[in-house]
């Protein structure tokens, strides 16, 4: 089960160089989900961040259902955003309309503020209800949203085994290790 405790994040503070922009970024996608009511959980990079690894992330990595009603929420967050195929040599527009993106598991994006993965599953967790499982809320700079926790990222990038993932697993449990009760909001 999931801890619906709201935990504060001070998003800013986590990013100790130069990063406004990335900030500005993941901020205002994240108030164009929580507008449209879109369920996810954010996850790699930017869940890293905000939970305090040192690391720099060129993307927004969200795990959400791709139902049929939440992938039309995710739309209309995207709506004005001119969302493309990142993943395409000409980058062509995604289609706006649910109906046409039926079976995707993943869409790979790139939007006028920047890439964006959003994810039916993630490494090492399963898919979105066991990352949901495995995530708490949290304010991130006034935008409540759902978080993987500290030991969820952990065992993800864990499983992804990348160096720049295994390297951020080491910090994670550095910071999971100093805080009180190990970090593990889901024991």
């Amino acid at each position: 089960m999931y801890n619906d405790t709201i935990r504060p994040w001070n998003l800013s503070a986590s990013f100790d160089r130069p990063l406004l922009t990335t900030t500005d970024m993941i901020l205002d996608f994240l108030n164009r989900l929580h507008r449209q009511r879109v369920d996810f959980v954010l996850v790699g990079g930017s869940a890293a961040v905000v939970h305090g690894v040192s690391l720099v992330t060129e993307d927004i990595d969200l795990c959400a259902p791709l139902d049929p009603l939440n992938l039309q929420r995710i739309l209309e967050a995207l709506g004005d955003l001119e969302p493309r195929w990142r993943m395409t040599p000409d980058r062509r527009p995604i289609p706006l309309d649910a109906r046409q993106l039926a079976g995707y598991r993943n869409l790979y994006l790139v939007t006028r503020l920047g890439q964006i993965d959003i994810l039916s599953e993630i490494s090492g967790i399963g898919g979105f209800e066991a990352v949901k499982g495995n995530s708490e809320l949290a304010d991130v700079g006034g935008v409540s949203c759902r978080i993987l926790s500290v030991d969820g990222l952990i065992r993800s990038k864990r499983a992804l085994g990348r160096p720049k993932d295994l390297q951020a697993a080491i910090e994670l449990e550095a910071i999971r290790d100093r805080r009180p009760g190990g970090g593990n909001v889901n024991k």
